[in-house]
């Protein structure tokens, strides 16, 4: 009975113990709210908590700093493959225009090639060349549909290239002039000495044959078509004279001869109708000699 009377007097105790205390509390934000008298010891609190305060969010902060580091050397890494990928396209297409650029000055220059104007003409691409060490044929991409036949003439922008052998389907096969079965008549341009140009199988010399000792040629001189024989137009660039021997006890002499055409660089030539047959449905079937 003791016991509960004593238990009974604790809790009571308790309980004026907190209606003062919460009366207190209640008075005090009165007071502070109307003459603002703990202003000052919020300040000195304020003051005296702060380092505790501070030292409590350092974990946080540095969280959060780790977090935006990592974000942001994320962030960097794919900024960075990404101006790699743009890089690389803005190099590969700037190649590109590189490419086409150098292609339209080529093909200005092949349409700027001297010619009649009353000659047709058409522009066609190389696509292949073919891997007979004994022969000089390449391919390109024209054939009867486009008017192709057999003996036209091909040039490229610095001379003549050669002359279509065999009309194909979707493409034509042309022999270059310094294949070593193919022959051209020429003349002198300084001159007009005519003679015959002849492949030696090499497509940086032709050989010039036929020609005695006594012949007015000296190296240098620009060798052009003659138009006899009525394959190539006449007065097309063929080459230049690169060197000139006359050995003794023979009756012709050596005359090497540079071609004008890039043989084995050019990649667009023209194609020439000089003297074609009125119907090139007639011709020769394809691949057929």
């Amino acid at each position: 009975m003791v016991e509960m009377n004593a238990l009974f007097q604790n809790r009571t105790s308790l309980v004026i113990r907190a209606i003062i205390l919460i009366m207190f509390s209640i008075a005090l934000m009165i007071a502070d709210h109307r003459w603002n008298h703990l202003e000052n010891l919020r300040k000195g609190l304020s003051n005296i908590i702060y380092p505790l305060r501070y030292t409590i969010n350092i974990p946080a902060e540095f969280v959060q700093w780790i977090d935006e580091s990592i974000t942001s050397h994320n962030k960097l890494l794919e900024d960075n493959k990404r101006l790699k990928a743009d890089h690389l396209l803005f190099e590969a297409r700037l190649q590109k225009m590189d490419t086409l650029e150098l292609e339209n000055q080529r093909l200005r220059s092949l349409l700027g090639t001297p010619r009649k104007a009353s000659e047709r003409v058409l522009i066609a691409e190389i696509f292949s060349v073919e891997q007979d060490p004994y022969k000089r044929l390449i391919n390109i991409n024209k054939d009867a549909d486009d008017g192709a036949y057999i003996g036209q003439a091909i040039i490229d922008a610095y001379g003549i290239m050669g002359q279509i052998i065999h009309v194909n389907e979707n493409s034509s096969t042309v022999m270059l002039i310094s294949d070593s079965n193919h022959a051209i008549p020429i003349q002198i341009n300084r001159t007009g000495l005519r003679g015959t140009v002849f492949g030696t199988g090499d497509s940086s010399k032709l050989e010039l044959r036929f020609i005695p000792h006594n012949a007015n040629i000296k190296e240098g001189d620009i060798v052009s078509s003659s138009g006899l024989g009525g394959r190539f137009p006449p007065n097309y660039p063929v080459g230049v004279i690169n060197s000139i021997e006359r050995p003794a006890g023979e009756t012709f002499a050596s005359i090497d001869i540079t071609p004008s055409a890039k043989l084995d660089q050019s990649r667009e030539v023209l194609m020439l109708w000089h003297n074609a047959p009125a119907d090139t449905n007639s011709l020769e079937s394809p691949g057929k000699k």
